[in-house]
């Protein structure tokens, strides 16, 4: 039987929970919200569902096939950055269209990719923020011996702000503390002569922290007209922002 054969004997409901898996899987996954309308509306067209409706916000989808069938709602609790993920969903997507999948493989493939991880371990991630620290330090013109104590400082601050998230669900309280403890330890690095310039140890080792994907979806978002989105993804940013100027504003007033 093709791929056609089987497309045709599944019901609206269930192309209607394929799509919202598609779109789940991406909007956690750091992607952004008209792309993750548009790989749903693309799917359910290729499924002979051309009329579909979608609405996307950062925490919530919502997805029907037609006007007269009931629309199904989808909760986002956590997102985070998997481009892979985004990636994969992008290429089940384009596949589909083409027939090249029918639709239980798709559903098959794309519950795959929602159980995967491909995040990278902890340790892994801190020693990337560490050496990431080090290098903007570099770039902002700070020099060699700013770069050293930066690699240790961005690495304990990424660390501090990591579990700190798994520790409390606040993401403010997480980044606050984290961007204090960084200009405390850039401070110290100073006071005891091993880096040069305060404010260059400081600029590099927050940057791990600041959220840039979040800024760029948020921009492209306004961009493409999803003001709500858009709005809501760049008030999750300013807040971040905020909270990381708030915890160097904090160590800089004290010492």
């Amino acid at each position: 039987m093709d791929s056609t054969s089987n497309n045709s004997n599944t019901s609206a409901h269930d192309i209607i929970d394929l799509c919202l898996l598609a779109g789940k899987i991406m909007l956690q996954s750091g992607a952004e919200t008209y792309r993750v309308e548009d790989t749903m509306s693309r799917m359910a067209a290729s499924l002979g569902f051309p009329g579909a409706h979608s609405y996307v916000t950062p925490t919530v989808i919502m997805f029907t096939t037609s006007r007269t069938e009931p629309v199904k709602l989808f909760r986002i609790a956590e997102r985070t950055t998997d481009l892979q993920k985004v990636s994969e969903v992008n290429d089940i997507s384009r596949r589909l269209s083409e027939r090249q999948l029918t639709a239980n493989e798709a559903r098959e493939r794309l519950g795959v990719v929602d159980d995967a991880a491909h995040a990278y371990p902890a340790w892994l991630q801190i020693v990337a923020a560490a050496l990431t620290g080090a290098c903007f330090t570099v770039m902002f013109k700070g020099s060699l011996w700013d770069a050293l104590p930066a690699i240790l400082v961005s690495g304990l601050g990424f660390a501090a702000a990591t579990y700190l998230h798994r520790l409390v669900q606040i993401r403010f309280f997480a980044e606050f503390t984290a961007s204090f403890l960084i200009g405390l330890l850039a401070f110290l690095s100073v006071r005891l002569g091993i880096g040069q310039e305060m404010d260059k140890i400081i600029i590099g080792s927050v940057m791990p922290l600041v959220p840039g994907l979040l800024i760029t979806n948020a921009v492209r978002d306004l961009m493409a007209g999803h003001l709500v989105s858009g709005l809501s993804k760049g008030a999750d940013a300013f807040l971040t922002a905020f909270a990381i100027g708030t915890g160097i504003g904090l160590v800089l007033s004290l010492f």
